[in-house]
């Protein structure tokens, strides 16, 4: 049995970083919404107890593979608790189309499909709120994929409330480079103190990302592209980066202003959506007849 399962992209329409935890974690303020373009993964039951990566990155353990990890998580968690399923074996393959370090949360969507994946085809019957547990200890954002729904996000990402921001079309911009997240955050000049403020007044207010500022400073290429961005529409980075995105109200005028990138800029233009699309496949709102077509 195999089965097709979205990975969706999201955004972070707005980025406010607040304070610091004495572990070094960072306290922040966020907006998440899902973009209905994104990585594809393929899910085949196996008879026997064995997790395979079929697509496994290269210089990276398969081990210390967000998508593996979650997999064993779920089975060991399965195991721990007697919770009789289906199978516990699956061949996982992953056909990306987000790029890495990108700030479109490409690893941890991938993770929180496996989880709802597996859990639905292992019928397992866990709920959603014991895979957002299990998501957290994967990463930060691996619980909004999860919970499938736009958020308001506070804590260091996991405190999550559903918003509902206007469903914007959007052109999403790579510039070519790859931004780790502790370059960001390790960045003496990063914002740490903006004032916490409540939903309603973030959401009635321009939007901005405060790590937007090193990005630009670290990156000439950023830099670049949101200067080229911002001479058609309200612009910024998404996340920590790479990614720039600039919000428009019709699909015709975003893919205008894309057809006018220069050439050392690639991007695509997507649906900002408040339901995820792995959660419209769960329900059978929408269908994954064939790779990559479900955006």
């Amino acid at each position: 049995m195999t089965r097709l399962w979205p990975c969706p992209a999201k955004l972070n329409l707005f980025l406010y970083i607040t304070g610091q935890r004495a572990d070094g974690y960072h306290l922040l303020q966020t907006l998440f919404q899902f973009l209905d373009y994104g990585d594809t993964l393929s899910v085949t039951l196996r008879d026997d107890r064995q997790i395979r990566l079929l697509t496994p990155v290269e210089g990276v353990a398969d081990d210390d593979n967000l998508i593996v990890r979650a997999a064993l998580m779920l089975q060991r968690y399965c195991d721990k608790r007697q919770i009789r399923t289906l199978t516990r074996g699956a061949d996982l393959a992953i056909e990306k189309i987000l790029p890495m370090g990108g700030g479109l949360g490409g690893g941890s969507s991938n993770a929180a499909s496996v989880l709802i994946a597996l859990n639905e085809m292992w019928q397992s019957g866990l709920s959603d709120d014991i895979l957002c547990e299990m998501g957290l200890s994967l990463g930060a954002d691996v619980p909004v994929f999860v919970g499938g729904h736009a958020a308001f996000a506070q804590g260091i990402g996991e405190i999550l409330q559903p918003v509902e921001p206007a469903e914007k079309w959007y052109l999403v911009a790579h510039p070519g480079v790859s931004i780790p997240t502790p370059v960001i955050f390790s960045d003496p000049d990063l914002i740490r103190n903006t004032e916490k403020r409540p939903i309603d007044v973030l959401l009635s207010t321009s939007y901005a990302n405060d790590c937007e500022p090193i990005a630009r400073k670290r990156f000439r290429e950023v830099e670049q592209a949101l200067s080229w961005l911002l001479e058609y529409a309200p612009s910024r980075l998404t996340g920590t980066g790479a990614c720039v995105f600039a919000e428009f109200d019709t699909e015709s005028v975003a893919r205008q202003v894309l057809n006018k990138a220069p050439e050392w800029l690639r991007g695509f233009v997507a649906r900002g959506v408040n339901v995820s699309p792995l959660h419209r496949v769960r329900s059978g709102q929408l269908s994954m007849s064939g790779k990559a077509c479900w955006f």
